[in-house]
């Protein structure tokens, strides 16, 4: 009896689980019958479109009533004229000084007794920037001129000795070995004191770069320094003092690598400061050689003029002209219009006397703001519907406000 009911268990579950199975199966099912009939109505739609629109086409070809008032439709056109089109890249960039000074002690460095600059202040080549200890440079410097002294007393005697051994000499009285000693001793020591005297002028230079100067004239950028610390010129967050000179800047970007065969030196530039709303025109004066592999790009600059609003590191944007083209036809791009031909515009054009609408597929090219290059499909003298081309078809009477 137990085995029996083991059995119509396991058979429940059978049962169950082809039941799920089959349940699983009709879902899927349904849900793929209805993506099938979603893309076929989808398919029919566009053949629909295709349709309207090539009947729409072919209805105003056999249309003979186009000429009915409450037909003729309200536009606004311009001509086109041929004229010079530019396409710029447009990218971000930064200010910068052609002459950036970082200031560095002379000698080892040492601690500040006194600060001398401020930061934003004006300083011209040669001011006295820093004060530093100089308490050992001045000791070995005394020490220095006190052995000048001594070696001077030294050679006054010799020199004394000596004339007096001379004129002994000369009278018959002494040896020459002891006129030649004393000249010796006169000779040693006057190479001796010119010895000295050179030690006590390095002694002096190397007091003298406890002074810390200025290389140039600038702003002072950074003053990164106070009193009591240790001035070695580079800190642990950057460089201690640094100057720029603002009457030679230069704005810096980076251009993605696509673009290194469409720009080079002197390639047109305007640099716009959001900051100020200030507008520069310049050329590029730099292109760097290499690509960064961090952000596949190339490095640019461009100078700037000299100008009381401009600082260094201030954010610049900058137009980079890329493509140029001369005596081409460019178009508003919201006129641009799309069917399954392809791009078109509508054109109005006068004929015995009236206005109809002309469709002309058109080939295009580069965007720039709100224009666009077409390459072919219309040409100078044409008027361009620039207002109501929306809904136009072939062959459409047209007229404009200040017709009668």
């Amino acid at each position: 009896m137990k085995k029996i009911t083991q059995i119509f268990i396991v058979a429940s579950l059978a049962l169950s689980v082809a039941a799920c199975g089959d349940g699983k199966k009709e879902k899927d099912g349904d849900l793929n019958d209805k993506r099938t009939q979603l893309q076929k109505l989808k398919t029919e739609k566009d053949k629909k479109d295709a349709e309207i629109l090539k009947l729409q086409d072919e209805l105003s070809k056999l249309d003979t009533t186009s000429a009915n008032p409450s037909k003729i439709k309200l536009v606004a056109f311009v001509p086109l004229a041929a004229e010079n089109f530019d396409h710029y890249i447009e990218i971000q960039g930064r200010i910068d000084a052609e002459n950036s000074s970082y200031i560095s002690p002379r000698g080892m460095g040492g601690q500040v007794k006194a600060v001398l600059v401020k930061q934003g202040q004006f300083v011209k080549k040669g001011q006295l920037l820093l004060r530093l200890d100089n308490a050992i440079q001045n000791q070995q410097v005394q020490a220095a001129r006190q052995q000048n002294a001594g070696i001077r007393t030294q050679l006054a005697l010799a020199k004394s000795l000596y004339e007096r051994q001379k004129n002994l000499w000369e009278k018959g009285i002494g040896t020459e070995v002891q006129l030649l000693t004393a000249k010796t001793n006169v000779t040693a020591l006057e190479n001796n004191l010119s010895q000295v005297a050179e030690q006590v002028k390095l002694a002096q230079e190397q007091m003298n770069t406890a002074n810390v100067y200025s290389d140039v004239n600038g702003v002072a950028d950074v003053v990164n320094i106070r009193v009591g610390e240790t001035f070695t010129g580079v800190g642990a967050t950057g460089p201690q003092i640094k100057f720029v000179n603002r009457s030679s800047l230069k704005v810096i970007g980076n251009i993605p690598e696509n673009y290194l065969g469409t720009v080079g030196r002197g390639t047109a530039v305007v640099i716009t400061m959001p900051d100020t709303k200030r507008t520069f025109n310049s050329t590029l004066s730099f292109i760097g050689a290499s690509i960064d592999p961090n952000n596949r790009g190339f490095t640019v600059e461009a100078k700037l003029p000299s100008d009381p609003a401009l600082n260094p590191n201030q954010t610049a944007l900058l137009k980079i002209r890329d493509y140029a083209s001369a005596n081409a036809i460019a178009i508003p791009l919201k006129t641009l219009q799309n069917d399954e031909k392809g791009k078109y515009v509508m054109i109005a054009s006068s004929e015995k006397g009236k206005l109809f609408a002309r469709k002309r597929t058109v080939t295009v090219g580069m965007i720039n703001d709100a224009l666009i290059e077409v390459k072919s499909g219309i040409k100078a003298g044409e008027n361009l519907i620039v207002e109501g081309y929306t809904g136009l078809y072939e062959g459409q009477q047209l007229k404009t406000a200040d017709s009668k």
